[in-house]
């Protein structure tokens, strides 16, 4: 066989052999730099997320299956909570006043609100209020120091700041969890709010929802104590017991001073 002898096809030649070795050197060097084959669509990879990958889906927890026909049906009764909570979110017989963009609530108030806003909140700042003013701010008829206004005003400020803490916090709001893989796993099912839960979570019938590791529902704080509010109802509980032994011994002092007089 003759090998061709014309000088232009063996330049030709020879240039198509440089440009392959070129381009399987830039392949191996630069693997993205390869070409991608006419028939295949390529779509570039982007880090930034799209706008329906950022929204997170809201949180559904895991409240009365009763009270969710209720609203359904609309037939929800009318009380204080219609009109006093009407710009809250209703989660079961709780008002969440502000939420995170996920649906965990920030501030949330209980179903006994009326009670720690009308009775305990009065009880305290009342009962503390006249006896700062009449023993201790009026310092000229009791041998009491000026510094103990503070001491007494500090008290009283730690007390309500706990209250707050109690009354306004998710006391531990449960997620609802139909996957029957949860029941493999040692959870319970309720039928009262139609989900799993695990050991400790319990059903809260004043609140109308799951609540983990639930105690009890106070009336004096106006929600229910689960794990997320306990140890600020324990705080709340000793510096509420401080104030009214602090309190009890300045009525004492008083007495006692005029007494001696």
């Amino acid at each position: 066989m003759e090998r061709p002898t014309n000088p232009s096809v063996l330049e030709a030649a020879a240039e198509r052999a440089a440009a392959e070795e070129i381009e399987v050197e830039a392949a191996s060097t630069y693997p993205s730099s390869r070409a991608v084959p006419s028939n295949r669509q390529f779509t570039p990879t982007t880090t930034t997320n799209t706008a329906a990958t950022r929204r997170r889906k809201k949180k559904q927890y895991a409240v009365s299956t009763a009270w969710e026909r209720e609203v359904a049906e609309g037939k929800v009764p009318t009380d204080i909570n219609t009109f006093a909570c009407c710009f809250a979110r209703r989660i079961g017989n709780m008002f969440a006043i502000c939420s995170y963009p996920d649906g965990t609530p920030i501030l949330i108030a209980g179903p006994c609100w009326p009670f720690c806003v009308l009775v305990t909140v009065p009880l305290i700042l009342g009962v503390s209020f006249l006896i700062a003013w009449f023993l201790i701010y009026d310092s000229e008829k009791f041998d009491l120091p000026d510094w103990m206004l503070f001491v007494y005003g500090g008290t009283i400020g730690f007390v309500m700041m706990s209250l707050c803490c109690v009354s306004c916090r998710d006391p531990g709001l449960m997620e609802r969890v139909v996957d029957e893989e949860a029941g493999e796993g040692g959870w319970f099912w309720n039928e009262q709010v139609g989900s799993f839960r695990p050991p400790g979570a319990l059903y809260c019938r004043e609140c109308g929802v799951l609540i983990q590791d639930f105690d009890h529902t106070c009336p004096w704080t106006g929600t229910a104590i689960g794990r997320n509010n306990m140890f600020a109802f324990k705080t709340f509980v000793v510096s509420v017991n401080i104030l009214c032994y602090f309190s009890i011994g300045l009525v004492i002092w008083a007495l006692l001073d005029g007494l001696l007089r």
